[in-house]
């Protein structure tokens, strides 16, 4: 699920690589990589990431990546008409969400909507592609009529993707089943965002638009659920968060600056600051509730080192009582 607003830096052999549509196991020449049909796949962003990469080694990855049919597709115009409803927000609201500006909003929106268009409509006749497109785009000119969309220039780039993309794609779902049914193989699942960040248990509206908990799996490649064997809760430990949204053990001092600076707290793909505080056991334990983790991957205990003492949220209080649950 999800899509590259999301960002994953993977540092193999010295090497650092960043990761934001392409699987982390792309760089690993054994395995095969796979982006499944709940991705939103922006064509232009992932040929920008394949040539970043290829720069700093990596090779033959088109020979080890399949596409889902199903994926949808994000075009130039989301990601426009992201940055246009962002400025809409703070004109009316006074805050804005502060999404990435590359589209998923909107691609999602489409996708609901069911005007979105997938891989597979790119690979087959596209006529009937470009009205839908052209339909599409218009729509959305409509409601922003400041956008303009160059829809000729693009469908002519679109046209180019679906030659170098062809020989990758594959139906999905038939892929994965043969993968769980077939000679025996291990199979890692890679989510984008955390499940804090999850469209339906995640702090609304401050999410993505995507399931980033443990039913992404089976909605997002067609797994189904008696295959998910162990899942691992992957927490820092500390809390750290990307944009504005509710945040109770937020220090906002010389700790904060120090779990930032000492942790490189960047975001990926924007390059913001990441907001830093103490752990909150009340998060991890809500995301465990939706999640059922097997084991927990803890991270970066090692910023901690130079603390004294180190605290931990254990509690929400709501009217001065303790509360269970997470609000």
């Amino acid at each position: 699920q999800g899509g590259n607003n999301a960002g994953h830096t993977v540092v193999v052999d010295g090497k650092e690589y960043d990761f934001h549509l392409f699987p982390s196991g792309i760089i690993n020449a054994k395995a095969i990589s796979f982006i499944g049909n709940g991705v939103v796949i922006h064509l232009p962003g992932l040929f920008e990431e394949a040539e970043k990469n290829e720069k700093k080694g990596l090779k033959d990855w088109e020979k080890r990546l399949i596409i889902s049919d199903r994926a949808h597709i994000v075009f130039d115009f989301h990601q426009a008409v992201d940055g246009l409803q962002e400025v809409q927000r703070q004109a009316q609201e006074g805050k804005n969400i502060g999404t990435t500006k590359k589209g998923i909003g909107p691609t999602y929106s489409s996708k609901a909507a069911r005007t979105g268009l997938r891989i597979c409509d790119l690979l087959s006749d596209f006529d009937e592609f470009s009205s839908r497109f052209k339909n599409l785009a218009q729509q959305y000119k409509s409601m922003f009529p400041t956008l303009e969309i160059d829809i000729e220039g693009q469908l002519k780039k679109l046209k180019g993707y679906a030659e170098k993309i062809r020989p990758m794609v594959r139906d999905g779902v038939y892929f994965m089943y043969e993968a769980l049914h077939g000679s025996p193989k291990k199979i890692l699942v890679e989510g984008a965002n955390a499940a804090l960040l999850d469209i339906d248990f995640g702090t609304y509206p401050f999410v993505t638009s995507s399931n980033c908990t443990v039913g992404g799996v089976c909605t997002g490649l067609g797994i189904p659920p008696q295959h998910v064997g162990d899942v691992y809760g992957v927490v820092k430990a500390y809390t750290t968060r990307v944009g504005i949204g509710a945040f109770p053990t937020e220090q906002i001092n010389e700790i904060g600056d120090l779990l930032q600076s000492r942790g490189h707290e960047w975001g990926v793909t924007t390059g913001r600051k990441r907001r830093c505080g103490w752990l909150d056991l009340v998060i991890l334990k809500y995301a465990h509730m939706i999640n059922g983790f097997t084991a927990l991957a803890l991270t970066k205990l090692d910023i901690l080192d130079v603390l004294d003492e180190i605290k931990i949220g254990v509690a929400y209080k709501l009217g001065g009582k303790r509360i269970p649950y997470f609000p």
